[in-house]
Order: structure tokens, then sequence, then C-alpha cells
């Protein structure tokens, strides 16, 4: 818009012209928003707020004498204060580089000052204390200007030929180199124990790694083995199987052979031997039933015949009497008692003859016959009368 002007934001805008600004300065500062301006009446200028920067290169003499050459670098701005931009104005605006070359020759005199009051083992060891000194001496003078600074940096200290500064370092230098070498031994040390470790851990790894590829490949040949064998031994184990099979069978056969040859053989041979043994039981007790029936019979056959020749003993007993001389005492009582004795005799021997015949000696023999007819001789036992020596016999 016609007349109306914005600082950008590192800058301050100064309108002079009309109405004086804060505390009598001859321009108004307007920062961080814009402001209408009558063109002709006013007169608009630009002040910069961003950072600067000043470079300090002195020679400097410290307080033993020794020439110092200095390097430092300064960091500084406008102040942000409406006070600060005024002073800054007044003295920089027509000519803003003049910051750098002023600040620059301000902290070249500070830093002269401070570096004399100094010793060079101070000023090498102690660069933030000089840093700090110096900063602390300018700050008010800086302020005055309009200006602060943000920080102060000695980049170098170099005491040319002189060679002060190195004799200073020597000490430390050899420390430090022999630090550096016990560091040097040290660090080789570890690197040989390390290279040690690291050969130790190397031979570990490889021995690992042989064993583990040793089992790797044990694994691999058992797994060919097995795989190798699996095929015969499916097949052994499945002729061992036909074989168990057949054993069974066989077994089974053997076992229904020895049912049929028990059925077929022993069975039958037990049924006739029975057979036999009954037939021969049979025939012992039929033998035995018909050697007691012929017994039976050559007893009947016995008792006939001695019962036909029982008339021929008696008679051969009454022969035996007849030349006798017989008294009877008692007339025909004794003469029927007489008879009767006879009779009583005969039947007695009938029936030991009967007895000797029917049964068998202790040879198993049967009494032996006296030859003749085929009848038994019997001898009359002797009668129980007494002969008197008259020829007579007395019968009790």
């Amino acid at each position: 818009m016609f007349g109306y002007r914005v600082p950008a934001p590192d800058e301050a805008m100064l309108i002079s012209g009309g109405r004086r600004g804060l505390g009598g300065a001859p321009f108004r500062v307007v920062t961080g928003h814009g402001k209408f301006v009558l063109p002709v009446f006013r007169k608009v200028r630009f002040l910069t707020l961003s950072m600067c920067e000043s470079e300090v290169t002195e020679t400097c003499v410290t307080k033993q004498g020794i020439a110092l050459h200095v390097r430092a670098v300064i960091a500084f701005k406008v102040g942000n204060d409406n006070e600060s931009i005024i002073n800054a104005g007044q003295r920089f605006l027509s000519d803003q580089e003049q910051m750098s070359v002023l600040t620059g020759r301000i902290f070249a005199g500070h830093l002269r000052a401070i570096i004399g009051s100094m010793t060079v083992e101070e000023i090498v060891t102690e660069r933030q204390k000089l840093a700090a000194e110096v900063l602390d001496t300018s700050k008010t003078e800086m302020a005055k200007i309009g200006l602060i600074v943000d920080s102060l940096q000695i980049q170098s200290i170099d005491d040319g030929d002189v060679g002060y500064i190195d004799a200073m370092s020597a000490p430390h230098k050899a420390a430090i180199q022999r630090q550096a070498q016990i560091a040097q031994a040290q660090a080789t040390q570890a690197s040989v124990e390390a290279e040690q470790v690291a050969a130790r851990n190397q031979a570990e790894y490889a021995r690992q790694t042989a064993i583990v590829r040793a089992e790797y490949s044990a694994e691999v040949d058992r797994a060919q083995a097995q795989a190798a064998q699996a095929g015969p031994l499916a097949q052994a184990h499945a002729q061992q199987e036909v074989l168990a099979a057949q054993t069974e069978l066989a077994l089974r056969q053997a076992k229904l052979r020895q049912q049929q040859l028990v059925a077929e053989v022993v069975k039958p041979a037990e049924a006739e031997a029975e057979r036999v043994r009954i037939l021969a039981a049979a025939e012992a007790e039929r033998m035995t039933i018909q050697a007691q029936a012929a017994a039976s019979y050559d007893r009947v056959a016995l008792d006939r015949m001695l019962i036909d020749q029982l008339p021929q003993i008696v008679k051969e007993a009454a022969g035996g009497l007849a030349g006798a001389n017989v008294n009877v005492l008692n007339g025909a009582d004794g003469l029927g008692e007489i008879a009767a004795g006879l009779v009583s005799q005969g039947l007695t021997i009938l029936d030991s003859v009967r007895q000797n015949l029917s049964g068998q000696d202790s040879d198993g023999h049967r009494p032996e016959k006296s030859e003749g007819s085929g009848s038994a001789l019997l001898q009359l036992p002797s009668s129980k009368g007494r002969k008197s020596d008259d020829g007579q016999v007395d019968v009790d």
C-alpha cells in the first residue's frame, strides 16, 4: 500500500521527521510490525539487527615480555531494545559496515591490555578465562554504542620464532610422548592380546565348526546308511514276518496233523486195543465159564460113575464078609447094623474118591486112575469089627 512500510524480522525501521522518538531521539523506532509513513514528510531508514562478525589479529606482549600473535573472532549484534537501536542508529546508520571495524578495534585494545597482565602459561592454559575477562571489560563500552557481544573465541596463540610455547610444552610433549608410547605399548600389547584372543577364538570357532561339520557329516552318513538299510531292513522284516507266519502256519498244521493222527491212528488203535482187551476178557471169561462147566460136567460124570459103581463097591465089601465068621450078638438088629455100616462105609469111600477125582494135586495133575476097564479100583477099608482068634468077626 502506498506509504505503508514494514521492516524485516531482523531489521529495525527508523522513521525520521515529524515528532521525535523515545527519549528525544531524532527518529522513531518500529520493529515487528508495519507503519503508515507519509511520503515527502517522513523519511524511513532500516538498521540491521542480524548477527555480525569481527575478526581480530593482534600481536600482544605478555607479562613476561614475550610477544604473542593472537587471533580471535567476535560475534555481535545491535541490541533488541530501543535504546540500543537508537545508539547504534545514531552511530552506524549511514555506514553499518563500521560496526565490525569498530568492534574489532575495541576488542584488540582490551585484548592487549588483558594479555599484558598475564603470563604465557596462563594465556595458553586458561583461554576461556582470557575470553571472559575481555568480554567483561568490553561490555560497558559496547553497550554505549548499542552493541552486544554474543561470543568471543580465541582461535590461536603463537609466539612466532621465539619457541617459548614449544619449550613450555616440551615436558608436556615428552610426558605426552611417554604416555603416548606407554599407551602405544599398551595398545600394542592389547592389540597382540586381542590378536591372540582373536586367533584363539578363530581356532576355537574353527574347531567348533569342524566338530559341527563332523557331526553334520556323521548325521548325514547315518541318515544315508539308515536310508540305504531301510530297504533291506524292511525286506528282512517282511521276510521275518513271513517266516513267523509260515512257522505259525506250520505249527498249526503240525497240531492239526497231530490231531488227525490222534483221530486216525491213536484213537482207532486205542479202540482196537480196547476191543481186543474186551474180546480177550470175554474169551477168558468164556474159557473160565467153559472150564467151570467142564469141571462141573466132570464132577457130574464122576458122581454118576461113582453112583454107578456104588453097588459094586458095596458088593465087593460084602464079598469080603462072605468068608468071615461073623457073630451077630443081637440077632436081626445086629445084622442090620452091619449092613448099614457097610453102606455108610461105601458112601464115605464114594465121597472121598469124588473129592480126589474132582481136585488136583499140588503139581496141577489129577490123581492117576488105575488101569483096566476104566473103573476105579477101590480098596475096601477095614471094618470096625474085631476078628477073633477062631476067624470070627465081632461087630461092636
